[in-house]
């Protein structure tokens, strides 16, 4: 009988699995140790490179100044053409900011966007503001606002009296259940019929 119509034979052969690459923690620790070692030194040479990089291009872009041999009006003429180029040059960084800040801002919105889509937005903590009346009607109204805001004058104003009068009247009603029990029988349907203007 084959293997496959009844499982594999007990006495067959387990499949060889690969042993696991067991590395000591040292081992783990010295090849970190090299690895951050070189990258520190291949982020050293990059620096060396760009610092490189930015002098010859100052040495393309602005050559060396010679002041010697030149009399007044030569200077002025130098200190004109090198203000032109510094006004130049402030445009063109002028523009490159506001191209990056317009990225940045599209970016984060396509971020938003992104966010909103997967549903996993996060509420962003909100601070405490404390706004007087008289700030938010001129927030909300701008110069229209003049004056103060009492807000307490629109308030309905109770009086001590009409506070003693009230606890006159729930102390009049007094218990419930006497008001029952003298209402009870043929006496207490007489004063209601009394009362209603029945006997007249």
């Amino acid at each position: 009988m084959a293997d496959d119509d009844y499982g594999p034979s007990p006495l067959a052969p387990k499949a060889e699995t690969k042993p696991k690459c067991k590395i000591s923690a040292s081992r783990k620790l010295s090849l970190k140790i090299l690895l951050l070692s070189r990258a520190m030194e291949e982020l050293e040479a990059e620096k060396v490179a760009r610092d490189e990089e930015k002098v010859r291009y100052l040495g393309d872009k602005l050559p060396p100044l010679q002041f010697s041999g030149l009399n007044t009006d030569e200077l002025q003429k130098l200190c004109k053409q090198l203000h032109s180029k510094i006004e130049v040059v402030d445009e063109e960084r002028y523009d490159c900011e506001a191209k990056v800040n317009k990225n940045g801002r599209e970016i984060h919105e396509l971020n938003l966007k992104v966010q909103d889509l997967g549903g996993k937005f996060k509420k962003p903590a909100l601070r405490k503001v404390r706004v007087s009346a008289d700030e938010m009607m001129r927030a909300l109204l701008g110069s229209k606002h003049k004056g103060t805001v009492d807000l307490r004058a629109n308030l309905k104003s109770v009086k001590k009296e009409e506070i003693k009068q009230e606890k006159e009247l729930n102390m009049e009603v007094g218990d419930w259940r006497k008001n029952v029990e003298a209402m009870s029988g043929m006496e207490g349907r007489k004063k209601m019929f009394d009362a209603a203007g029945g006997g007249q």
